[in-house]
């Protein structure tokens, strides 16, 4: 489904991404480990045409969407991104924030987009705060509505970058809880995660990242089991260290 070859991306004149390539199966989870700066969250933003590569290409189903003539907002439309914070609008409910890009984006009648937005909020178990405001929820709750808000466009790949670094420790399982179950639905994932067990459970590959490269990639138990790098293994190590692995 997805392919990226040779990407690179520069801040400044300083490389952050220097030569990434990966292929992403449909259906298939891709988990991205590795310390903050090693360029998780900027391959990501690229992939999601919200950063230009200064170099390489991605494809998406087939079609180059790093190519000038892409039409990004296009793009965007197959491909679902959740960051660190939850970005809801404040003055906005819970339901009119999940319908707002079906309505303006993808031009579904009102009523769809409501029993879309009321079925996949019922399915988080948010259905009864439909009517709230943001701010009335907890932040596991709003990390699941920024989730359903990306899901109800249906598309073809979702971003998750760091969806659980700011929430408080017991609200972490919960999110955590509904990414294992968009897995078992069969959804096509990137994920950067400092969620090492999390990312062990749930990915079918994970990615070694440092110094804006792919040191290492392989299925968890590989990676995290017998890591051939000694960079991933050191990593993997202050990992274990600090009661993290």
């Amino acid at each position: 489904m997805l392919r990226i070859d040779g990407v690179h991306k520069l801040f400044n004149g300083n490389p952050v991404l220097r030569g990434v390539s990966l292929d992403v199966a449909e259906h298939e989870v891709v988990a991205l480990i590795g310390a903050s700066g090693s360029g998780k969250s900027t391959l990501l933003r690229c992939v999601n045409l919200l950063e230009q590569v200064d170099d390489g290409t991605i494809h998406l189903d087939g079609e180059d969407i790093t190519d000038p003539r892409a039409d990004p907002d296009q793009v965007r439309r197959r491909i679902g991104i959740v960051f660190q914070a939850f970005n809801l609008f404040p003055h906005l409910s819970v339901l009119d924030n999940v319908m707002l890009a079906p309505l303006r984006v993808h031009k579904l009648p009102r009523e769809k987009a409501r029993a879309r937005a009321l079925t996949l909020l019922d399915r988080v178990g948010l259905a009864e705060k439909a009517g709230a405001y943001p701010d009335r929820l907890s932040g596991g709750q709003q990390q699941r509505v920024a989730i359903v808000r990306a899901l109800v466009n249906e598309p073809r790949l979702l971003l998750l970058d760091e969806v659980t670094s700011a929430l408080d420790p017991e609200l972490v399982g919960e999110v955590l809880a509904l990414i294992r179950d968009l897995k078992g639905d069969g959804v096509t994932m990137i994920l950067a995660t400092h969620e090492m067990s999390f990312a062990r459970q749930v990915a079918d590959r994970v990615c070694f990242l440092d110094g804006g490269l792919i040191v290492e990639q392989g299925p968890p138990e590989q990676v995290f089991g017998a890591p051939r790098e000694a960079r991933t293994r050191q990593f993997l190590q202050r990992i274990t260290d600090a009661g993290r692995l």
